[in-house]
């Protein structure tokens, strides 16, 4: 298993706890092992209420009936998340703003999607999750991605591996981008022009050197994928805090590479980012780059 996000960890305060995550150290509260037994437990109740809710599309017709939508989904999760979780870590802060990114303030945070693909989940479409994530000093403990449609539970432990439903999970050994998949998926709405023209760029590239280009939202989906081994690359310019720790997080667990697009280390304050497997990291940022 590679390091999380593949950065040195400076002898810092803050580097000590993260390294006591990820050699599986018992924290205050218990071991983050059990902690993360835990987490699942209420991504799944969650998940389950938001099931309950899907089927029909639901219809609007203007951006305010969209948003009103939109909010009652995130309300049905958050209302079982929000109690369950705090219990769980009562000292931790709680990112109210999926759509946030950047870094976070010392200590440690929940990250949350409630409805991970709402939009996907008012139209009758599949492709939507419900995840947690605990942030320590900046560095992803653990995270639960959940899909209620198949009943998958996909979790991921600092330095203790990347798992569905309990079965230990390993990125593609694809050596040559030429007969991989990638994908990509649009960071949010309402994109600046800049970053929509270079996300349309990049596609092009990628058209050019991979097999198979996918593109769709959201982005947790795509990365479940790679750490699974069914894609080989994703990539996607800005984003925010949700929609890629997650991800993020069982890609390295699951023997992947994290990067920038241009194959700096990652940091939540990047303005992009890149997972795949170490056969086709490279050549992947060798198309980014173009």
């Amino acid at each position: 298993m590679s390091e999380p996000f593949q950065t040195p960890a400076p002898a810092t305060p803050a580097a000590d706890a993260f390294a006591a995550a990820a050699s599986g150290a018992v924290t205050p509260a218990g071991s983050d092992a059990d902690l993360l037994d835990g987490t699942a437990s209420a991504v799944r109740a969650a998940g389950s209420a938001l099931r309950e809710r899907f089927g029909e599309v639901v219809r609007y017709r203007t951006r305010e009936e969209l948003m009103r939508a939109l909010a009652a989904n995130d309300d049905t999760a958050l209302d079982i998340l929000r109690p369950r979780l705090t219990r769980l870590r009562p000292d931790a802060g709680w990112v109210e703003d999926e759509l946030d990114g950047g870094a976070l303030p010392p200590g440690e945070w929940w990250v949350v999607d409630p409805a991970e693909g709402n939009v996907n989940h008012l139209h009758a479409l599949p492709e939507w999750a419900v995840t947690a994530t605990l942030v320590r000093e900046n560095r992803p403990v653990l995270t639960v991605v959940h899909l209620p449609l198949t009943g998958e539970t996909y979790t991921a432990l600092a330095g203790g591996g990347a798992h569905l439903d309990g079965r230990p999970l390993s990125v593609s050994g694809t050596m040559d981008l030429g007969l991989g998949i990638v994908a990509t998926s649009q960071a949010r709405p309402d994109e600046d022009e800049k970053v929509v023209r270079r996300v349309g760029s990049s596609i092009t590239a990628m058209l050019f050197d991979a097999l198979v280009v996918r593109t769709a939202v959201p982005a947790t989906l795509h990365l479940l994928n790679v750490a699974a081994g069914r894609i080989d690359a994703f990539w996607q310019f800005a984003g925010a805090r949700a929609d890629l720790l997650p991800g993020a997080l069982l890609v390295t667990e699951a023997g992947g590479r994290i990067s920038d697009a241009e194959g700096r280390p990652w940091t939540p304050e990047s303005e992009s980012f890149l997972a795949a497997a170490p056969g086709v990291h490279a050549d992947a940022v060798a198309t980014l780059s173009r």
